[in-house]
């Protein structure tokens, strides 16, 4: 008989859900006490959510004070995010998400460089003949 594998590393969203929840804490509140530990006013609930989710990885300032706020070992926490960043950015699933470049109604919108689809940019360049 072989013996079980070793537990697969936790990917951090996950392990900060659960730190946060553990504490009874909102997103909100998160935020808020990330702040007032790191005296920057700046970081939102949504940058928390966008942790948990995982469409950011935070860095090591961000890590660090995670760590103490949470009261979590910055190891642990640096672990689950190299994880993270070797698995790659999470996929939008679940109803009415949109794959990556799509808008509602299936009509191609702008990709980062103002492109349409089709090739023409916006701006300066030729524009739509109407046609009747």
């Amino acid at each position: 008989m072989t013996p079980p594998p070793p537990p697969r590393p936790a990917q951090l969203g996950p392990l900060l859900a659960r730190c946060r929840l553990a504490r009874g804490w909102s997103q909100q509140r998160t935020a808020a006490e990330l702040c007032a530990a790191a005296g920057v006013p700046t970081l939102s609930r949504h940058e928390v959510s966008r942790w948990e989710r995982q469409r950011r990885v935070p860095g090591g300032f961000w890590l660090g004070w995670l760590a103490v706020v949470l009261d979590v070992p910055l190891v642990t926490l640096a672990e689950a995010a190299a994880v993270t960043r070797r698995a790659g950015p999470a996929r939008a699933t679940g109803p009415g998400r949109a794959g990556a470049g799509a808008r509602p109604g299936g009509r191609p919108g702008r990709g980062r460089t103002g492109e349409r689809a089709g090739g023409t940019t916006s701006g300066g360049g030729a524009r739509y003949a109407a046609t009747g």
